[in-house]
């Protein structure tokens, strides 16, 4: 199982929203190394006639795994103990890496770009922007504030197409100047830095020749200033890793839920007026309040609810017992 696994849902230790008294459960003050967000700032804006060179085009060809049927499986290189995985693509849109890695692992001779282009999409290629031309002044009539100007790269997936339809993908790179105020720290032993979240996609294009189109392109940015820390934070503890549930197509679970004899009827459920229920819902199920003023539980997963008007779980799906 994992950490959200249904089988989870109401374990105290495992990560998500904290109900009720938020401190209980406190146990220790913790040291942790991260990135302290000092300050940032967002900026989106619509960029008309950028005109953009492509390069490192290659062929849109489909996944050779895209033919084995519906359960396809991803690769995956590993190194010591990390592992990069990708999983095909079948029909959806891809990534420039992923054209690239299609066309090496293509059985065919590659073909080449023939006639006119036509524009068809583009995004940003990765969400970490690059930043140069940098200079920061910090301000006089404002102490803890700079002016921060530079120039920030976007790396965009150019997709477009040619005279015989064949779909073609290439890089290229958005360029966007910023000048903007910003709080940042007083001088240190450990340097503050200035990293740029990046996003960006395409309105429209046309191919002005020469590997070059002429786009109309929605930028978003965000400029922080970060610094690497060591916090003081209050903790819950180390997590409780669970076991891994173990893959199974478990086509017995839902007529094993089945409660062993047969079950009276209940009298005709009633709707909550105004939306107050006379029989509160236990767990969040999220069920009608009925007239029955028993419980109703799911022998798969254990939810329990005051009452119930369906004889399938709110949660997981399998058959509620009343009791």
């Amino acid at each position: 199982m994992s950490f959200y696994s249904y089988k989870n849902a109401n374990a105290d230790l495992c990560p998500g929203t904290v109900t009720g008294n938020v401190c209980n459960g406190l146990s220790e003050k913790i040291c942790i190394q991260v990135k302290n967000v000092y300050d940032a700032c967002l900026q989106q804006e619509q960029l008309d006639d950028v005109e953009v060179t492509v390069s490192n085009i290659v062929p849109v060809l489909p996944d050779a795994n895209c033919r084995g049927g519906s359960n396809r499986t991803c690769t995956c290189s590993c190194s010591g103990n990390s592992c990069n995985c990708s999983c095909p693509n079948c029909g959806g849109t891809i990534t420039h890496e992923q054209a690239v890695e299609n066309a090496e692992n293509s059985t065919c001779p590659l073909p080449a770009p023939i006639g006119q282009w036509t524009f068809e999409s583009c995004r940003s290629a990765n969400t970490k922007g690059t930043i140069r031309n940098l200079t920061i002044d910090r301000m006089c009539d404002r102490p803890q504030f700079a002016r921060i100007k530079g120039i920030v790269d976007i790396p965009i997936d150019v997709l477009f197409t040619d005279d015989r339809c064949q779909e073609w993908m290439g890089t290229a790179t958005v360029s966007v100047q910023k000048d903007v105020l910003l709080a940042i720290p007083e001088e240190s032993i450990v340097p503050f830095t200035l990293e740029s979240l990046v996003s960006a996609i395409c309105v429209s294009g046309d191919y002005i020749g020469n590997c070059k189109f002429e786009i109309i392109i929605c930028v978003t940015i965000v400029l922080k200033i970060l610094a690497e820390v060591e916090l003081m934070i209050p903790s819950y503890g180390f997590c409780q890793i669970p076991p891994c549930e173990e893959f199974a197509e478990n086509v017995c679970d839902e007529f094993f839920s089945l409660p062993l004899f047969p079950q009276k009827a209940g009298p005709t459920s009633v709707s909550c007026a105004n939306g107050n229920c006379s029989t509160p819902c236990v767990n969040n199920c999220g069920v009608m309040a009925t007239a029955y003023t028993g419980t109703s539980s799911c022998s798969n997963c254990g939810t329990t609810c005051g009452s119930s008007n369906s004889s399938l779980c709110p949660r997981c799906g399998c058959t509620m017992t009343q009791s």
